[in-house]
């Protein structure tokens, strides 16, 4: 039976030539598609690692006051610490870089280990960071005063990072090269997602910051109960502190929202992509079908006359139709799995693997609901009426 399909296909495979290149090109645009969809959900499915809720940041521009002088800068930011922490809403407060969670901006450096280089994300914090966002420790400690003192700088890196480095080892106590100084690891600090519920993990170290007035950020968690004149509260605070700058506040839960929409673009771009192409294919195969189902009514009906029944008609239809998508589907499958292999863009290879098996699976439903009406309309055909016919 099957050697019987193709055998009917391949006699009329320049009529279906153009369907099947339809199917292929459908094929390589769902695999693009669940590509993404499988990695954002893998991403979405990994813990955030901190917490984001009931927490602002707060931005300034321009230095305070006008002046440049260190050490009347190092008081103004240590009084405003002390004014904001005094405030009965306010758990907590920490100066930060401007790449701070769900920020746009990134900072990258190039740390080496016995001689391998890593790009990481680069974050400069103070002592107080992990008690704002509830940041988990996995190994070691966080920074605190007493680093000051020593002649290596510590340094707090992300699970990614120590995976990559020491995989089947403890961190704590090694150095590592960032620049032209030595790094000794301190601790290891749980990945933070700080770009949005779909980004991937990715290498960070975490650098102390000594001097607060280096910084032009800072992120303050508040109790779920402040009441909405906490932030005009908050507001006065910092533009009476820092009276030349320009003060910024946004909340981290607000700015997820954001990272997560300019995420989801591209997949959004691509559904409505496929989505239509998808259309067009379902049209072209349900308009072949029923273009060969008129033209083989004399076929159908001698079949029925000498005792095919209805069912077994509408079988053929439906299986062709399934044998002319898997000629498709080995050719498309034959370029998908170049993905994986090659390692491109720097994916899983269970995500490909998994996207090729859903796209597989959607063009059989696609082709087989596509069949169903014609191969039943081909059932009812009756033997005597299409031999008169003919």
């Amino acid at each position: 039976m099957l050697k019987h399909l193709f055998t009917l296909i391949w006699n009329k495979k320049k009529q279906h030539a153009l369907l099947i290149l339809e199917m292929i090109v459908s094929f390589m645009v769902l695999f693009a598609v669940f590509t993404l969809i499988v990695y954002y959900y893998t991403n979405y499915r990994r813990p955030m690692g901190f917490r984001y809720d009931n927490v602002l940041t707060v931005s300034y521009f321009s230095q305070p006051g006008g002046t440049a002088n260190r050490d009347s800068l190092y008081n103004v930011f240590q009084t405003l610490r002390r004014s904001v922490t005094s405030m009965p809403e306010v758990k907590g407060m920490t100066y930060v870089s401007s790449n701070s969670p769900f920020s746009m901006n990134t900072s990258g450096n190039s740390i080496a280990y016995n001689n391998v280089q890593q790009m990481t994300n680069d974050y400069t914090v103070d002592d107080h960071f992990p008690e704002v966002v509830e940041a988990r420790m996995l190994e070691g400690r966080w920074f605190n005063a007493n680093d000051a003192l020593g002649k290596e700088q510590p340094l707090v890196i992300n699970d990614v990072l120590k995976e990559k480095f020491f995989p089947n080892e403890s961190a704590l106590g090694k150095t590592i090269q960032l620049g032209d100084r030595q790094h000794r690891i301190v601790g290891v600090v749980q990945t933070l997602k700080d770009k949005g519920d779909y980004a991937p993990l990715k290498a960070g170290i975490y650098q102390r910051v000594g001097d607060s007035s280096l910084m032009n950020r800072v992120m303050i968690s508040y109790q779920p109960g402040a009441d909405a004149g906490f932030e005009s509260r908050l507001f006065k605070t910092f533009s009476g502190a820092l009276k030349t700058s320009t003060i910024e506040i946004e909340r981290l839960t607000e700015k997820r929202v954001d990272m997560n929409n300019t995420t989801l673009v591209p997949m959004i771009l691509l559904l409505v992509v496929g989505g239509f192409l998808i259309v067009n294919v379902a049209l072209g195969v349900f308009g072949v079908l029923w273009y060969n189902v008129s033209r083989r009514r004399a076929e159908i009906g001698l079949r029925r006359a000498v005792g095919a029944t209805g069912n077994s008609i509408s079988g053929q239809i439906v299986s062709e139709t399934l044998v002319l998508s898997t000629f498709a589907l080995i050719i498309g499958v034959f370029f998908a799995v170049q993905f994986p292999l090659l390692n491109l863009f720097d994916m899983a290879a269970g995500v490909y693997i998994t996207a090729i098996l859903l796209s597989v699976l959607f063009i059989y439903l696609l082709v087989v609901i596509c069949a169903f009406y014609p191969g039943r309309q081909a059932a009812q055909i009756y033997p005597a009426v299409a031999l008169h016919e003919d």
